[in-house]
């Protein structure tokens, strides 16, 4: 399934890093007709990823989701490679899939950019780090763009685009449609704001709900029943953060908060949690403990999220949206559309906030900046709905 636009055409990709998402990404794309080339830097690596698409496949075999036919067809289209230039070498798209390490992130683009034609566009995975600091190190920062899939991509429909300061409109607007092309669904970033939308709005949170804690004197569950039940998310936060990673929310907070000390306030629990290795989990510990590596859930209820007053949870998720908004990185309708997709939210954010009550919600911000400092300011364009 080629995709072209104003004579650009990709109907080749290769994904560098086999990892979770990476080989997630190359599955989507080759389910979709895509011709992929899977490259990582040692064969035992790409061998482990084409066990684990072999698995996916096979268990939608099982659910009569495609056949055995058309899972080897999907398979056929999958080609490991080591070699650098070998996996480039046909390439009209290559998607970025290494990790969230900037230095890492710059020595791989110094490599391809020698390695690649000029006609090869570069996509990063990245979800927080700065899409055109990155361009800048590249002979083609033009040709350069964040797609940020979400976990697993296999499930997830929601993929972020970020154009970088000097990304074509062109390129922008291929990779919306090659978006589109594999069933996902884009919101666009229009700025490289950190932590684009989805992770400014859900990082800052888990460190907001730390606070709460503190300041109400209150559990975590009670937290996160208020949150699941009071303010339509899918689970509590602390849970969702434990699901998550605490080394992936301590990256993500190191990385935002080097760049916009307005995105976050630090609670100090997230770092305790990293360097004790209490990861959620996926290390059997977190906010809260498990007994296996299954994913259990936490017994949450209406009952005990009476305890917790969230309007300043809201109060948190709500500014940073207002401050996309303003600083005319997103609109309302899509940052609701990230929200639903990526934080699988029930109901609008901003219909909520009208349930508890706009000038509620910004009387508590202007007390918490009175008592707490500058963070808390309410963004002018809350002001405006009150």
């Amino acid at each position: 399934m080629p995709i072209s636009l104003d004579g650009m055409e990709i109907k080749n990709i290769t994904v560098l890093g086999s990892g979770i998402m990476g080989h997630g990404i190359a599955q989507v794309y080759a389910m979709a007709g895509y011709n992929i080339v899977l490259r990582d830097i040692e064969q035992k690596f790409l061998d482990k990823a084409m066990e684990k698409i072999k698995w996916s496949l096979d268990k939608l075999v099982s659910k009569e989701r495609i056949s055995l036919e058309e899972e080897s067809k999907i398979l056929s289209r999958i080609k490991p490679i080591v070699d650098l230039k070998d996996a480039v070498h046909d390439s009209d798209l290559v998607i970025e899939a290494v990790p969230e390490i900037m230095d890492l992130k710059k020595k791989v683009y110094a490599e391809l950019d020698k390695v690649a034609g000029d006609q090869v566009i570069f996509a990063s995975n990245t979800s927080t780090l700065p899409i055109s600091e990155i361009a800048n190190t590249l002979s083609r920062p033009d040709k350069f763009i964040g797609i940020h899939f979400f976990n697993p991509p296999q499930l997830m429909k929601l993929v972020e685009i970020i154009p970088g300061q000097k990304t074509s409109d062109d390129i922008l607007n291929l990779i919306i449609n090659l978006v589109k092309s594999v069933n996902k669904t884009p919101v666009i970033c229009r700025k490289d704001v950190p932590g684009f939308i989805v992770n400014r709005l859900f990082i800052p949170l888990v460190h907001e709900a730390c606070y709460v804690m503190e300041r109400q004197k209150i559990q975590q569950v009670e937290i996160d029943s208020a949150v699941k039940f009071n303010l339509g998310f899918p689970m509590g936060i602390f849970e969702l953060a434990d699901y998550t990673g605490m080394d992936v929310i301590h990256k993500a907070t190191i990385e935002m908060h080097l760049r916009d000390k307005k995105v976050i306030l630090p609670h100090p629990k997230i770092e305790q949690l990293f360097n004790e290795k209490k990861l959620g989990q996926k290390s059997g510990e977190g906010f809260y403990k498990y007994s296996d590596d299954k994913y259990e859930r936490i017994s949450l209820s209406e009952e005990l999220g009476k305890k917790c007053d969230p309007t300043q949870i809201i109060a948190n998720i709500l500014n940073n949206a207002a401050w996309l908004v303003t600083n005319k990185a997103s609109d309302i309708n899509e940052i609701e559309k990230a929200a639903n997709l990526g934080l699988n939210l029930k109901k609008p954010l901003f219909e909520t906030a009208n349930e508890i009550g706009m000038q509620k919600i910004v009387n508590e911000l202007k007390k918490l900046s009175e008592q707490y400092g500058a963070f808390y300011e309410p963004d002018p364009l809350l002001l405006s709905m009150c």
